[in-house]
């Protein structure tokens, strides 16, 4: 090898772990559309013909849950009764309950001192990262990934590849110079769900016409690009008739492609006062405003959290030796702009609004998120 690689994927809204982590947040979002102050933590699976909800939920809202997973499932596109998994007669299992009273003691407040002293609904770390790779100060490989994904989706939806399926996966490989910066996509792959009466030849064309060559970078592309499309040969069958789906397996696609840490934590279905989601988004806005003030090339910020306690046990700030001032000065600047309590995060980002389905695919950061409040550079830092 003796370069310097690296590698990132995306999915499809018709994979498996995605459609789980769809239903999750439709449902999320449905209980704060009546009930801001629900506290949820949903969890799904699927598998041939059935669906599994189950976790915790204490709500005011009155929602029909098993009807929220059949529109989510009806507009991936799952509606063909006889192939394993349709929206119409997919058996839904509904098993929530309230949350558990130890942990809601931790959170509950009444008056309004109390509740901005609201602790965290559970330990954990969170991380952030941002780079001045991309315009979105984002990884390159996750970025193109998505794209390619959402064009995958996109000519399915139009009708362009009227053969094509749900579920599709995407990985790009980007080699770098010796400087960590990005200097030309070494590999693709794209592997897509397609009928049966679709030829492959015409397929791997078709994906590479309509959807590899309009998506990435034409100067990035080169005579050496490697282009791997349905390696297999067949994608038939697929979704979570050939294989079971669950929430939050795809956090690392979620989240940076793997290129930053990551706390383990993860986010669909979970509202706000979980600092799985909370304390990651606020982790990526000050790594990225911290990027976009140009104090760093690169910044990786951590959060650490115990349960019922409101203030992080732990912050840290790691620049890769790219800062352009003293970190001390950066970390000192944080500290004194930034309030790192759960319920200061939910305020600052509108965290109790219904607006987390918009990112149950294709990231929950950089450019498919970019009309959300945690990716705003509004941060100021007085260094």
């Amino acid at each position: 090898m003796g370069k310097n690689y690296f590698t990132s994927e995306s999915v499809t809204c018709g994979h498996p772990d995605k459609v789980c982590d769809q239903i999750a947040d439709r449902i999320l979002d449905s209980l704060l559309e009546q009930d801001p102050r629900s506290r949820v933590a949903c969890e799904v699976t699927c598998a041939t013909n059935s669906v599994h909800i189950f976790g915790e939920v204490t709500t005011q809202a009155d929602v029909d849950y098993a009807a929220a997973a059949r529109r989510v499932i009806e507009e991936v596109g799952y509606t063909t009764p006889g192939q394993g998994f349709d929206a119409e007669t997919c058996r839904i299992q509904v098993e929530l309950h309230q949350q558990s009273p130890d942990i809601a003691r931790g959170i509950d407040r009444r008056t309004q001192s109390e509740i901005m002293n609201s602790g965290a609904g559970d330990q954990g770390m969170m991380f952030g990262y941002a780079c001045k790779e991309t315009p979105s100060l984002m990884p390159l490989p996750i970025e193109l990934a998505h794209s390619l994904a959402k064009r995958l989706e996109q000519v399915r939806r139009i009708n362009e590849l009227n053969y094509l399926l749900p579920d599709g996966k995407t990985q790009v490989t980007v080699e770098y110079d010796e400087n960590e910066l990005p200097r030309r996509i070494a590999a693709v792959i794209v592997s897509s769900q397609h009928r049966d009466t679709v030829d492959i030849k015409k397929l791997r064309s078709d994906i590479l016409g309509h959807v590899i060559l309009p998506t990435l970078p034409k100067e990035l592309v080169d005579k050496d690009t490697q282009f791997f499309i349905n390696p297999t040969g067949r994608f038939v069958m697929g979704g979570p008739a050939a294989d079971s789906g669950l929430t939050g397996r795809k956090l690392i696609t979620d989240t940076y492609g793997g290129y930053a840490r990551h706390g383990g934590g993860a986010f669909s279905g979970k509202d706000a006062s979980k600092v799985d989601r909370s304390g990651a988004y606020l982790a990526r806005y000050i790594a990225k405003n911290i990027v976009a003030l140009d104090l760093a090339d690169r910044c990786e910020v951590q959060l650490g959290y115990a349960i019922g306690l409101a203030e992080p046990v732990s912050f840290r700030i790691d620049t890769f030796g790219t800062e352009h001032v003293k970190k001390s000065r950066i970390y000192d600047a944080v500290l004194r702009a930034v309030d790192m309590r759960p319920m200061a995060i939910i305020q600052k980002f509108g965290l109790t609004d219904p607006i987390f389905s918009r990112i149950s695919c294709y990231g929950h950061f950089g450019s498919n998120a970019a009309d959300m409040p945690w990716e705003r550079t509004d941060l100021v830092l007085t260094v």
